[in-house]
């Protein structure tokens, strides 16, 4: 297996799996199961003989543990696993730090480049012959080249491409053309410095890494789930790299921040050089038209106008916005159009927009890329400068070979002029043999070696004996010279470049944004996002009802018996008290059950419910009543309260007020008629009782069955 070769699907281990042992012939064969994407998995079955090696536990196991069926199935399983987590990792979801691309983009593009003539190629075309180097089916294939494509960076696409910023889908391959862009064919190819290897069925060569000398990964952007980690590198704008890029090289400092190619507003306050951990909050540009419509003109990264009009769909049906109509009105630029009904505050709309629906997303980059075949995580900032170092060596690899094809040139040139000028071809005439030919031109040549800057090879030899007599006849001494002394001024031109490689690679890159960065400006308007509470931009444009006996809670219902409540919003929470001493608190919805019987509700604020409360109840197990103050404090949703002392007591009073000062002085009970009291009316002074927690007992108040309690 050359070099660099991963495992594929096609692959069969030449050496069996360690730890696995040979069924026993009288055993059964096992069928292993695989993994549902077989075309993706790396299947090795395991090979028997005597050759299976046994780790150390395994072969001072007993005989009758080794014959376990179960225990080949567990070491074929662990093995196969972890080839595939590795082959995933290394070879479908990560990008190589090297160029920037996963190994399916880099085969696209090494198929475009050997197909390149200029012209356009049918994309169904390149995406067989990609298959030629990739395991996996079309699809994939032409989902990346779409994608590709789409960014318009290296790949130049005609046809229906579908639309990034609607989500549209591309047209089916055999409609859509592509070819190489001029910046790809400049900063990706060189198969002079590249690096081979055959690919996964052994047929053909593909590059190990394409000689990108450009930070395509940070340019491009990639995203993708491996196992057991994920990679998302953001965007960045290529005139930002460019600068980055020369600032390294001089050694200065540099920050770079991505630039999304659908615009937006973007918080890089916690970017953190895009590591683990980091994130970044994006916004939609949002414009309001007149008083009652709105539009958003430029969507956050990772939206798209479908999503973004689903998400605002989601937030009307839950009466979170009140929108009349929404219009998406989208071709080359974002245009969502707006408009309001008019029972909606068009001054929280914006603030609406972004907390209830995806105008506002939260992004958490990681960047990992592969290096010496193994994942890191890195800041982008260490990404461009491992690529721009990279870049530096590949421009001084590319110049020392030019060197050398130069002094190749120069000494075949000068060879040709001495055996021209000198007449030694006429030596030639009289040789017999192709030896003797030889002879005399090696005789000939031998006073003018000093002329020379390397020794004469027998190659050089058979090359002059190649020199076609019109070609003699026809020599020019001034033009050959002329030749020779451009060849020298390029050479010298060439060493100066290599003794100076940092300003050659300063300008090679101040000359690649000269070409291409015209009129590329950042889209991405950077700036601080604030955060905006959801209970600040919501307007009380619910009903709320209630129906007491039964017990439930309704948001707009036209029912008869419901009773209304209160204006509300979606969002706000209701705090309940039933006949049966217990209390709860629910979120307001289309309909909630809360519990029979509610004694009373209200709207519990959204710093926390700071309302005062006198209680009294009668008490289910000892038949006494009780009276007690306190404040709910914190509640759990959907959670029951007990109020009383034990489950099943009565509520007989209750009042709720918002200022301490306020809460009653004293209440007049009223005895049951049937008690044995003689006193069946008095006043119960409530001054003496202290404010508690809702779980506190309370003072008695009687120890007889109470009928009611009234305020005194």
């Amino acid at each position: 297996m050359p070099k660099g070769h991963r495992p594929s699907p096609d692959d069969q281990p030449e050496l069996p799996l360690s730890g696995s042992v040979s069924p026993s012939v009288d055993q059964p064969a096992v069928d292993v199961p695989v993994a549902a994407d077989s075309a993706a998995t790396p299947s090795s079955p395991p090979t028997t003989g005597p050759d299976v090696v046994l780790p150390a536990a395994e072969a001072a196991a007993p005989v009758a543990a080794q014959n376990n069926d179960s225990a080949p199935l567990a070491a074929s399983y662990k093995n196969w696993f972890l080839d595939y987590a590795s082959y995933v990792i290394l070879d479908r979801a990560v990008p190589h730090l090297d160029d920037g691309l996963k190994p399916v983009q880099r085969r696209i593009l090494h198929t475009l480049w050997e197909k390149d003539d200029g012209r356009y190629h049918k994309v169904a075309n390149i995406v067989g012959a990609t298959m030629a180097y990739h395991p996996h089916g079309d699809a994939s294939i032409g989902a990346a080249l779409v994608a590709i494509g789409q960014r318009g960076w290296l790949i130049d696409p005609q046809g229906n491409y579908g639309n990034a910023l609607t989500g549209d889908d591309a047209a089916a391959p055999r409609y859509i053309e592509c070819r190489l862009t001029p910046f790809a064919r400049e900063v990706l190819f060189n198969p002079k410095t590249t690096n081979w290897q055959k690919s996964y069925d052994g047929r053909s060569n593909e590059p190990v890494a394409l000689p990108a000398k450009f930070p395509i990964t940070l340019l491009e952007g990639a995203e993708g789930i491996a196992v057991g980690l994920t990679t998302k590198i953001l965007p960045h704008n290529f005139n930002d790299l460019c600068r980055a890029s020369i600032n390294h090289l001089q050694g200065k400092t540099f920050r770079i921040r991505p630039d999304f190619p659908s615009g937006g507003i973007a918080d890089f306050s916690a970017y953190a050089d895009g590591e683990r951990g980091s994130k970044v909050k994006v916004r939609a540009k949002i414009e309001q038209r007149s008083r009652m419509q709105f539009a958003i003109t430029e969507l956050p990264y990772g939206a798209t106008t479908e999503s973004l009009k689903t998400s605002i769909e989601g937030a009307i049906a839950k009466g979170k916005l009140k929108v009349k109509r929404i219009e998406d009105m989208t071709s080359e630029t974002v245009e969502i159009v707006i408009e309001l009904s008019s029972t909606a505050d068009p001054d929280k709309f914006i603030d609406q927009l972004y907390v209830f629906t995806d105008c506002e997303l939260t992004i958490s980059p990681a960047a990992c890329v592969i290096i010496d075949d193994k994942p890191s995580f890195m800041g982008v900032s260490e990404i461009l400068r491992r690529s721009v170092d990279r870049t530096r060596a590949l421009l001084g690899r590319e110049l020392e070979i030019r060197l050398g094809e130069l002094d190749d040139q120069w000494h075949a040139d000068s060879l040709e002029r001495i055996f021209i000028e000198e007449r030694i071809y006429r030596r030639i005439e009289a040789a017999k043999t192709w030896e003797a030919v030889l002879e005399e031109i090696r005789d000939g040549l031998k006073p003018h070696l000093k002329k020379l800057r390397r020794d004469v090879t027998d190659d050089d030899i058979t090359r002059l004996t190649e020199i076609r007599i019109k070609r003699i006849s026809a020599y020019n001494r001034f033009k050959a010279d002329e030749a020779i002394l451009a060849l020298e001024k390029e050479m010298k031109s060439v060493k100066h470049d290599l003794a100076h490689l940092t300003d050659y690679t300063i300008a090679w890159f101040e000359r690649l944004q000269e070409k291409f960065g015209k009129g590329i400006k950042r889209k991405t308007t950077s700036n601080e996002i604030e955060q905006i509470s959801a209970a600040s931009v919501l307007t009380a444009n619910q009903k709320l009802y209630v129906n007491k006996v039964e017990g439930f809670i309704a948001l707009n219902t036209r029912k008869d018996d419901f009773e209304f409540v209160q204006d509300v919003t979606s969002i706000d929470d209701v705090v309940t008290f039933l006949k049966d001493a217990t209390c709860k608190l629910v979120k307001v919805a289309e309909k909630v059950f809360v519990g029979k019987d509610i004694e009373h509700l209200h709207v519990v604020p959204k710093d926390g419910d700071d309302r005062f409360y006198t209680l009294i109840y009668q008490d289910k197990e000892s038949g006494k009543a009780f009276a007690k103050r306190f404040q709910l404090g914190g509640m759990t949703r959907e959670k029951v309260y007990n109020l009383a002392a034990s489950e099943g007591s009565k509520l007989v009073f209750l009042d709720e007020t918002k200022n301490q000062e306020s809460m009653p002085k004293a209440v007049t009970v009223y005895l049951s008629g049937r008690c044995s009291a003689r006193v069946k009316e008095f006043i119960f002074d409530l001054t003496e009782l202290t404010l508690g927690a809702r779980g506190n007992k309370g003072v008695t108040v009687t120890q007889y069955p109470v009928r009611d309690v009234k305020r005194a």
